[in-house]
């Protein structure tokens, strides 16, 4: 068991830390919001710090789950940063979607102190964060990355290690590419059933059974079907994750005419209201248009 800490407490966060204080680890918790820490302390035990770097000291394993780019820099970085209260050998695990650049950024910075750095981007949506039941995958050195592997399994579904510093955000790109034309090719099949006069339940229940079933498909469909958009993964933060992908693509010279479309239909449902919305909120617009 190790002395942890875990930085960002949002939908993702906040359970995901509860699983490593379940098993027995050494928690210390940071969020923006000390309410939302102090709320996780009462729930799951352990301990709330009121800086990045206060968490982080004489932590073995410094896990994070923020927005962004900037948000992971600055609980990274700067005098209150986490890096500033790391051990020489601590390792820190990011587990935000963000660039590969600030990974690589950050990777080096934490090397220049001692430390490691393994980015860790994860799927599952918050059901598979409350259930333990996350895909992490991940890059870094492979030695720091055979440590962190451990800790991480208190989470996780899988954990893999892709490559080098960054492999693990390319690789989450890749998942969040899939998702984007596999959510609208679902609406636009669920859009066709309703025009057609057929029983949407009805016809899921076969098709999903063979070529065309998927995760989206087994878990959305209903909520699609009853125009519930209320849970699940934002449609705000998918647009922030396909943003980071298509200016990946025009770096690396890979062609993404379907993502660069389906990022233009969820900026129409943002302009409908609906950025808080489930990504599964496709549909929606498809019913707007007729």
């Amino acid at each position: 068991m190790a002395k942890l800490a875990f930085l960002g407490l949002g939908v993702m966060g906040y359970p995901m830390a509860g699983h490593l204080q379940a098993a027995g680890h050494d928690v210390t918790v940071y969020n923006r919001s000390a309410a939302r820490a102090e709320a996780w302390v009462e729930q799951h035990g352990g301990k709330r710090a009121d800086t990045p770097k206060a968490a982080a000291e004489g932590a073995e394993f410094v896990m994070a789950c923020v927005g962004n780019d900037d948000d992971l820099r600055s609980v990274c970085l700067g005098e209150d940063g986490a890096f500033a209260g790391m051990e020489s050998g601590s390792v820190f695990v990011d587990h935000t979607t963000v660039s590969a650049k600030v990974t690589r950024e950050l990777h080096a910075a934490a090397a220049a102190r001692g430390a490691g750095f393994v980015d860790a981007p994860i799927s599952g949506g918050q059901a598979g964060a409350e259930n333990g039941a996350l895909s992490v995958m991940c890059g870094g050195d492979a030695e720091t990355f055979a440590r962190a592997e451990p800790v991480i399994a208190a989470y996780a579904r899988i954990c893999r290690r892709i490559g080098d510093s960054g492999a693990g955000q390319m690789t989450k790109m890749c998942n969040q590419i899939a998702i984007a034309g596999l959510v609208q090719g679902l609406s636009e099949a669920l859009h066709f059933a309703e025009k057609a006069g057929l029983d949407g339940r009805a016809v899921v229940e076969v098709i999903s059974q063979g070529a065309a079933g998927s995760w989206q498909m087994s878990n959305r469909y209903e909520t699609m079907i009853d125009d519930h958009f209320e849970h699940g993964f934002a449609v705000d933060w998918m647009r922030k994750d396909l943003g980071i992908c298509l200016d990946t693509a025009d770096e690396t010279g890979a062609s993404l005419p379907v993502t660069a479309l389906v990022d233009q239909f969820y900026k129409d449902v943002q302009a409908m209201g609906g950025g808080r919305w489930d990504t599964s909120s496709l549909i929606k617009r498809l019913r707007k248009l007729g």
